[in-house]
């Protein structure tokens, strides 16, 4: 029973840390001022240049993380679980959705939802970094591979259940698309870069990637609450019911992070690393994976998979998401 006690009070002041937070607050402003139609825009290069620096820090930062972090067992599991995770994801997304949507939008959602926000990543680092849990760098990369998988796997589904719909795959164009698009690339190579650099280089740019990081992230989020908000307009134009869309934009984050959960629990990893990956695993990609199903998978309407996951799913994650799953990993650790 005093367990119970205590834990009360822990769950309610993560959860008001995360709801007080500047990043969190300026991605509410964001939509608020979208809501209010307010002319309020961060200019789209501006935005890019934003999100570009966010993946070369992060990128960086657990690079040279990773350099002082030893080959573990810890390690092979945390990778091995993410790309699991990437793997079986996806396809049991597909055949919920199969039933309640055309297969083509099924698909580009199914990748959608096995696929990460790199954002949503960056978030809980920073929270985890504000209430002082260590996390691993391993896990910048583990980020980075699981942006793939989930493409690939989507258009493999689509051309198999598609029922004439689907049209050839260009195989090579397809595995550049997904390995090599800026995303992946910039994590990758920031990755490496901190890697190689440790340390020393982290002391020359720790003003730059660690002085500025928070108050980018709030700009950064400010446009994604502008976007967000912006979004909802598109789920309402699609033929499909707006209310099954936002039931499934919340209740797949919660069955990923459920299942995440699991394995983590199971695998006993340190509270940081153990919420990271569950974070991955509930978040649904809003970059990478729609600027690929826009080539790939032209068929499917961008606003059933670019609307549940940004207008919906984001801003579940950064509300409720990140604090609740850390509590029932502190709770079961």
């Amino acid at each position: 029973m005093s367990d119970g006690l205590e834990y009360a009070p822990m769950a309610e002041s993560l959860f008001l840390l995360n709801l007080t937070s500047p990043p969190l607050l300026f991605f509410i402003l964001g939509a608020s001022a979208a809501l209010l139609k307010s002319d309020l825009e961060i200019p789209e290069q501006v935005a890019k240049l934003l999100s570009l620096y966010l993946l070369m820090a992060i990128g960086f930062k657990g690079g040279v993380a990773l350099a002082s972090t030893p080959f573990s067992a810890g390690m092979i599991g945390g990778l091995s679980l993410a790309l699991a995770l990437a793997a079986i994801v996806p396809v049991y997304t597909f055949f919920l959705l199969k039933r309640s949507m055309p297969i083509p939008e099924a698909a580009a959602t199914a990748a959608t939802y096995g696929s990460i926000s790199a954002v949503t990543f960056v978030t809980a680092t920073s929270y985890l970094d504000a209430i002082g849990i260590e996390w691993n760098g391993y896990l910048v990369a583990a980020m980075a591979l699981m942006e793939s998988p989930a493409i690939i796997i989507g258009l493999l589904l689509f051309r198999f259940y598609g029922e004439g719909q689907s049209k050839s795959i260009n195989l090579p164009e397809l595995l550049r698309d997904a390995f090599l698009n800026g995303s992946v690339f910039l994590i990758l190579g920031s990755l490496l870069v901190g890697y190689v650099s440790g340390p020393t280089g982290k002391a020359q740019l720790s003003t730059f990637v660690e002085g500025l990081f928070t108050g980018v992230l709030c700009l950064f989020l400010l446009d994604m609450g502008i976007v967000a908000m912006r979004r909802i307009s598109a789920i309402r134009r699609t033929a499909i019911s707006p209310v099954a869309l936002v039931s499934w934009a919340l209740i797949l984050p919660v069955i990923n992070a459920s299942l995440a959960l699991t394995a983590v629990l199971v695998l006993n990893l340190p509270v940081g690393d153990a919420l990271l990956i569950t974070v991955l695993a509930a978040s649904a990609s809003y970059i990478a994976v729609p600027a690929a199903m826009r080539l790939a998978l032209p068929e499917a309407n961008p606003g059933v998979y670019l609307g549940m996951s940004l207008a919906v799913t984001f801003p579940f994650n950064l509300l409720i998401g990140i604090p609740l799953y850390h509590q029932i990993i502190e709770l079961f650790s």
